[in-house]
């Protein structure tokens, strides 16, 4: 992980996380080919590219030259999974990374200090991975969240449970300026941040899924004008379709990284 492919490797103004407590503030993915994931999410998402500050094996992703995420080419070389992580916001990554193992989850990395801010890679009592930010982020907040993820949903064992978790990491409905509202909707768990749904939490799925050996994971929903046509530009492009329906589709890129575009209008 480098401060390129965290919040701090893309910020261009300043907005500290002290004014946004909980809520997903970047994204980040892991692979083994940075060409090949350059030239995938550009065919599927439109997506331009900037050369990181650490070489060759970082990028930053550029959406109508916004930075939206990060790229780090290292799966290969530290033998870790091919896979998308949110980041959340906090206002202490020591108090975090303090209640993620007091409540049984566990440390991968960090906290470590990426000036101007602090991160750290984590794993919920699941396994679920997740990462933490303190420090400044993008000059608007909401700019990076509309032209990015459209949300982030946990697939997991117990949704309720879960939502206790993270409730009590990342200070979720408490009386915090800025916090984030958590609330219902059918079997789901809803993140709100200023009345727009960032997160969303789900169980049950994972004995559904078709492959047996997914376990619980957070999953990065990108908007996008047309989900037939990113669907069939994955495909194009050495991807795979997972499911599909009219406003979405779950895909798997040419690394074996697993994603979902969402229709705009179903936000």
């Amino acid at each position: 992980m480098s401060n390129d492919t965290t919040p701090a490797g893309r910020a261009s103004g300043v907005l500290s996380t002290h004014a946004v407590f909980g809520a997903p503030c970047w994204v980040s993915l892991t692979s083994r080919d940075v060409q090949a994931t350059e030239e995938f999410y550009s065919a599927v998402l439109g997506w331009e590219w900037r050369r990181a500050k650490l070489g060759d094996r970082f990028r930053v992703a550029l959406s109508e030259g916004s930075p939206v995420a990060g790229i780090a080419a290292v799966a290969g070389m530290l033998q870790t999974a091919v896979a998308w992580t949110p980041y959340f916001a906090v206002s202490s990554a020591d108090e975090a990374v303090s209640r993620v193992q007091e409540r049984g989850g566990t440390t991968a990395v960090g906290p470590i200090s990426f000036p101007p801010g602090r991160a750290a890679l984590l794993a919920d009592r699941d396994g679920a991975t997740f990462g933490i930010w303190e420090g400044e982020l993008v000059t608007d907040w909401d700019t990076w969240r509309h032209a990015a993820p459209a949300f982030v949903r946990l697939h997991t064992r117990d949704a309720f449970d879960a939502a206790i978790f993270y409730g009590e990491v990342l200070d979720w409905a408490s009386s915090k300026p800025g916090c984030c509202e958590v609330g219902y909707e059918g079997d789901e768990v809803v993140l709100r941040s200023g009345g727009d749904v960032v997160a969303r939490i789900v169980s049950g799925a994972l004995g559904e899924a078709p492959d047996p050996s997914v376990r619980p994971h957070w999953q990065v929903h990108f908007a996008v004008p047309d989900v037939a046509a990113c669907a069939r530009a994955a495909e194009a492009h050495g991807g795979s379709v997972l499911r599909e329906t009219a406003d979405e589709a779950v895909l798997r890129d040419a690394d074996g990284a697993r994603f979902t575009v969402t229709a705009c209008r179903a936000r």
